[in-house]
């Protein structure tokens, strides 16, 4: 099989609806689709080479899968458990690379995903990380906004100082939901109508997880996570209609006031 047959079956899978790849593989690619893909190997096979895909999986997403600069972005991150915590002591698949961390439903044991998506809901930049990385970290902030300008909205967990500075000094004004004990801040209406949205990574974020099955808990080797990850991230990108908000209009003071 070519590597673009592999890299295909892999991203397909997010889109076709199937929650197990061993039965999408052997029901779909071998028996339903086998004319598209005549030169398909057994499913034992596959597995052994899809993962050698994931280097050009990675610059699929990477370069050909990125949206539109458009000044208007949203930064968010989730967790990607890779065991249940009952298990974490005897997990051994991802010892080497994942970590405990904390959010807002709880402790998890695995990876972070960190994005920045336009207001169309286009990607624009991604990164994996441990789970001990906290969202607000400068130096996974300052890698995916590189070549972005600007405004990029967040949630009160990308609340600094420093990091505020940085993003400024790059052509970037980060605005972020204030925290209990901070005060008031002026901001314009456009950027207040924008800020309100910032559900909308959520919902990408959403669609990624429950559409897509880029959360998934029982890998059995690391490049077989990262190639269903990746898969799910490119899959993504091929929705007919992403969720996206309306630009700002002055008719809506009156609304956001």
């Amino acid at each position: 099989m070519t590597p673009s047959e592999v890299m295909t079956i892999v991203i397909f899978y997010h889109l076709s609806g199937y929650k197990c790849f061993k039965y999408y593989y052997q029901q779909g690619i071998l028996k339903t689709w086998r004319s598209f893909f005549p030169n398909a190997v057994s499913y034992n096979r596959f597995i052994e080479i899809k993962k050698m895909v994931n280097p050009a999986l990675y610059m699929f997403v990477h370069l050909c899968c990125r949206g539109t600069k458009t000044g208007i972005y949203y930064i968010d991150s989730t967790k990607l458990p890779v065991c249940d915590n009952r298990r974490i002591h005897s997990h051994k698949v991802f010892k080497d690379i994942a970590n405990r961390g904390k959010t807002s439903t709880g402790w998890f044991y695995g990876l972070k995903l960190h994005l920045i998506i336009n207001e169309n809901g286009e990607l624009m930049a991604f990164c994996f990380t441990s789970g001990n990385v906290s969202d607000n970290n400068k130096e996974v902030v300052r890698q995916l906004s590189e070549g972005l300008s600007g405004a990029l909205f967040g949630d009160a967990g990308y609340v600094s100082g420093t990091l505020l500075e940085e993003l400024y000094k790059q052509g970037i004004t980060l605005m972020t939901k204030l925290r209990k004990n901070m005060k008031n801040k002026l901001i314009s209406m456009e950027n207040k109508y924008y800020l309100k949205k910032r559900s909308l990574v959520e919902t990408v974020i959403d669609l990624m997880k429950y559409i897509c099955n880029i959360w998934h808990t029982r890998h059995r080797s690391i490049d077989n996570c990262f190639s269903n990850m990746l898969g799910a991230m490119a899959a993504y990108s091929f929705f007919d209609h992403l969720p996206s908000i309306a630009p700002f209009n002055n008719k809506r003071k009156i609304a956001l006031s």
